[in-house]
Order: C-alpha cells, then sequence, then structure tokens
C-alpha cells in the first residue's frame, strides 16, 4: 500500500512537472491529486527536492529499460547505439522539463536518482564498448567516448528546443539527423583505423 500511494505521488509529480514545470510541483498538491491527506506525502518525501529526485530517478530508469531493449532487439552493436541515441533524442525532445531536472543541479545527493543514473549510465557505456569491440566505434577511453555521445545528444537538443536546429532551417537539420552523421563519421573513422597504412605497402 505505502509503495502504490509512493508510486502514485511521483506519478501525479511527473504530471505536474510536465504541465507546469519545476515551481508547479508542491507536496500540497502532489498530495490533492493523488487523492490523499495534504500532509501523506511528507511520509514518503522529506521535502520537494526528494520527490523531485525520485521523479528523475524513474525516467532514468525508463532510459535504462530503453537501452537494453535496444541491446537485446539490435542486429548489431552499431544498430542498437544508433537505437538508443535516437530514443533518447526522442525522448529528450518530447519531454524537456524531464530532460532539464534530470541533468540539473541538486542540493545534496539522492541515493535512489544516484543508483538509477549508475545503471543507465553503465548499460549505455557496455553499448558503446561492444561497437568498439566490434570495431564500428574508434577505440580510446570508453568512458570518454560515451561522455561525447552524450554531449552529442545534449547539445543538439538543447539547440533544437532554443529554436537554432531544424530540418529546413536553422543547421538543415534535426538532432536525429545529426546523430546519424556523427555516428557515420565514427564508424568511418573506426574502418580508416583497421586499414593498412599507405607505407605498409611499400614496394617490394
Amino acid at each position: 500500500m505505502a509503495q502504490d500511494t509512493r508510486k502514485a505521488l511521483v506519478t501525479s509529480a511527473t504530471g505536474l512537472l510536465d504541465s507546469g514545470g519545476i515551481e508547479a510541483v508542491t507536496l500540497r498538491e502532489v498530495g490533492r491529486l493523488s487523492g490523499v491527506s495534504h500532509m501523506a506525502p511528507y511520509k514518503h518525501f522529506a521535502d520537494k527536492e526528494s520527490l523531485l529526485a525520485a521523479v528523475a530517478g524513474r525516467e532514468l530508469q525508463r532510459l535504462g529499460d530503453i537501452v537494453d531493449e535496444a541491446a537485446r532487439q539490435a542486429h548489431d552493436s552499431q544498430n542498437a547505439l544508433r537505437t538508443v541515441l535516437h530514443s533518447y533524442t526522442a525522448w529528450a525532445l518530447d519531454h524537456p522539463v524531464r530532460f532539464a531536472l534530470i541533468y540539473g543541479s541538486w542540493s545534496r545527493p539522492h541515493e535512489e536518482l544516484a543508483v538509477a543514473a549508475g545503471r543507465t549510465h553503465a548499460a549505455l557505456t557496455g553499448v558503446v564498448r561492444q561497437c568498439q569491440a566490434d570495431r564500428v566505434v574508434p577505440g580510446g577511453d570508453t568512458e570518454r567516448r560515451t561522455a561525447m555521445l552524450l554531449a552529442l545528444v545534449h547539445g543538439t537538443v538543447s539547440l533544437a528546443l532554443s529554436g537554432h536546429l531544424a530540418r529546413g532551417g536553422k543547421g538543415q537539420a534535426d538532432p536525429g539527423d545529426i546523430v546519424d552523421d556523427v555516428l557515420d563519421l565514427l564508424s568511418s573513422a573506426a574502418a580508416a583505423a583497421r586499414a593498412p597504412s599507405a607505407g605498409a605497402h611499400g614496394a617490394v
């Protein structure tokens, strides 16, 4: 019962976040929307930030599920990475306030959020590592390669949300197009690294 109430509170908070931003989320209003007393939310969350951290944690869990599902269903690692990045980009564009919340600042650590973030990051890093093993992403530090791809998604999404990137408009591309461009460039770079250098074919 307590877990059901907690889930309902997080769901109500997510709805308020989507409709009115962080300012719209209050424990009193979340309680009202969830059909519980105005004091009931405090039995589950110490304050508003704790509630928002639970919202962010649930979204990160969903992103982790997307990564895992792509890795299971894709016919190869390159396709898995492409699917993951496209899904991540689409989610961020569809839910810009949730996107901003997850990657915003927090006044203190939140264990639930940290666990979800760690799980999602590990899943994405695993996909990138497999791409490196399959030689469709250049070798090197996998954490840095993963950070580069996350920066790609975050940057293109931020540009699109602010009106500075659009197919048929600025940049002549949407975030998904840029993701494809960069993955193609990475694949080409990995292929070039595998190819024998011209110097290896000297006169005999």
